[in-house]
């Protein structure tokens, strides 16, 4: 996510768009259940133009997804350095935790969706794996990710994890999340992760193979092993 969450440009300020920003984050703040007329209020429009751009509100939440969905991947494929190299995407993974707070809306948007449950929640984590699969191949394919014996399998872990720590922590258990609150705490939990995270994710935390190879001795993978096996350099 580029600097575009505070310089919008003049194609992104149609009433779409602003109506679709104002439902990310009046569902962020209330929930999925929020009333339409608040959302039009807070985009300064008609509720029947909200009708009129997206249909429902079925068709105003799949803008939302759609829209959400895109900026973790543009985020994501930026941090894993598929258009350069690590150094690139060191770079812009400080540029984002400096703007962390701007971020805000969509971590809520997305913790409000997982805490909906129902096929809308289930459907869009599954477009969460789809993209990680696909920007996790670009970065294997950029040499700045490892390739992995199961790439679906690693993905869906990567995004349960994530979206899993989120909810287990973030504070949007009431009725009402205070989006002016929550960037201080999204800043708070970037700084305890970060050293962790990237520990893990760059030092292996086992320091042999032993464990890997006898699971790989001893079971059956859901996806063939790569015959050239994975090890770290380590």
């Amino acid at each position: 996510m580029s600097s575009a969450r505070s310089s919008r440009t003049a194609a992104d300020l149609t009433a779409r768009a602003r109506i679709r920003d104002a439902a990310i984050r009046r569902f962020a703040t209330e929930g999925m259940n929020a009333s339409l007329r608040r959302v039009a209020a807070d985009a300064g429009v008609s509720a029947a133009l909200i009708l009129h751009h997206f249909g429902s509100r079925a068709g105003l939440r799949t803008a939302c997804d759609e829209h959400v969905l895109a900026e973790i991947r543009e985020t994501k494929s930026a941090v894993l350095g598929t258009g350069g190299g690590n150094g690139g995407a060191a770079g812009v993974m400080l540029a984002q935790l400096a703007q962390v707070e701007g971020y805000a809306p969509l971590v809520g948007y997305v913790l409000r969706c997982m805490q909906s449950g129902g096929t809308l929640a289930a459907d869009f984590v599954e477009h969460l794996v789809a993209d990680a699969v696909a920007y996790l191949e670009e970065a294997v394919a950029a040499g700045t990710v490892r390739p992995s014996r199961g790439p679906e399998a690693r993905a869906r872990l990567l995004v349960e994890q994530g979206i899993g720590a989120l909810l287990l922590q973030l504070p949007a258990h009431q009725d009402h999340l205070d989006l002016r609150e929550l960037p201080g705490w999204l800043r708070g939990y970037m700084d305890r992760i970060a050293l962790p995270l990237l520990e893990l994710y760059t030092e292996p935390l086992l320091m042999d193979a032993s464990l890997l190879d006898a699971y790989l001795a001893t079971s059956t993978p859901a996806h063939p092993a790569d015959p050239s096996p994975i090890r770290s350099s380590s």
